[in-house]
């Protein structure tokens, strides 16, 4: 099996069981939350921001194993990086999931393995659902660190 035709790798389940980063911050910069009323997902990301590097991600919230294993991976793809770099693996994972991108080529790294998603159309959503609310998050830069909510109904 491949990672464009194997939905639950063993590393999205390991993800799923243990995900990275699962939590809350003590004082977030930038918060957002991420909701799909189709299935009830319902994720928030906050940051620590230091300038235009991402110093600290958390997420908490509920959901299936696609949006929480997506959530985990991306706090450790970021965490550590700056703003523009999470923007650009944000706009690379979009396009692999809604299959504008090849994923053999796609600069996402481990991510890759839920490439498969992009072949279950009411499953993207789920894939991108923290990638939302981080974009929501970000995009609120100089804003209090007030809860945005951000829901996602057409997946992409």
């Amino acid at each position: 099996m491949s990672a464009d035709t194997d939905l639950y790798q063993e590393v999205v389940i390991e993800h799923k069981r243990s995900p990275r980063n699962f939590g809350t911050l003590p004082a977030p910069t930038h918060q957002a939350r991420g909701h799909n009323p189709s299935c009830g997902d319902d994720l928030s990301v906050q940051l620590e921001l230091d300038g235009d590097t991402i110093r600290d991600i958390r997420f908490h919230g509920s959901g299936c194993a696609i949006s929480m294993a997506s959530a985990s991976m991306m706090t450790e793809a970021i965490r550590g990086k700056n703003v523009q770099t999470a923007r650009e693996l944000q706009q690379h994972f979009r396009a692999v999931l809604t299959g504008t991108e090849d994923p053999e080529g796609a600069p996402i790294g481990k991510l890759v393995s839920l490439a498969a998603v992009r072949r279950y159309p009411s499953r993207i959503k789920c894939g991108l659902l923290g990638w939302h609310a981080l974009m929501h998050a970000l995009n609120d830069e100089g804003a209090p660190a007030e809860e945005g909510v951000v829901t996602t109904r057409d997946g992409t």
